[in-house]
């Protein structure tokens, strides 16, 4: 596998966490310079589940997609055109299912590969993760659980992360 030295972040909300009935509301990416995109997704008419405790965690009503969300297929478009190669998430299980439920309701295959933020990582990294990533939550004081917000926090977390080992390696 190739890493880009540089890499981009995804993050998927939810309506639910059911991994049969569950799909993508809203995605945010975080591209390697920084750059966040994200986007309310109109629910597929297949697309029926919901969870009040979901909403209650993201703050995002079914309504509130019906109104403002995107098409499934103007959304995989656009992260097609803009995601590099490599695309990493620290949630890989639920991320690659909601990526997967994404594009095939709008008959697009994605460009890009999902991988866990872990494939970045040596073994000592991993064990920082939580700690840093809890410090940068607190440092950026912005509200978790909005997709775009959380795939910043990956970023600034893996930046943090990498920048403290190659200190220590010098």
């Amino acid at each position: 596998m190739t890493v880009n030295a540089r890499p981009a972040f995804i993050d998927f909300e939810a309506s639910s966490l059911d991994l049969i009935a569950s799909y993508p509301i809203e995605v945010g990416v975080c591209l390697s310079d920084g750059t966040q995109h994200s986007w309310l997704i109109d629910p597929h008419k297949t697309w029926h589940d919901w969870s009040p405790r979901a909403e209650a965690i993201h703050g995002i009503s079914r309504q509130e997609l019906e109104d403002q969300g995107q098409p499934v297929w103007h959304i995989a478009e656009r992260l097609n055109a803009i995601l590099p190669e490599q695309v990493f998430c620290d949630a890989w299980t639920f991320d690659s299912f909601w990526l997967h439920r994404l594009f095939r309701a709008a008959g697009v295959t994605p460009a890009f590969q999902l991988e866990s933020v872990s494939m970045l990582l040596n073994p000592e990294q991993v064990q920082l993760w939580a700690g840093t990533r809890q410090k940068v939550i607190e440092e950026l004081g912005l509200p978790i659980h909005r997709a775009a917000t959380d795939a910043l926090i990956l970023h600034r977390t893996w930046q943090q992360i990498i920048c403290s080992t190659e200190a220590e390696a010098r």
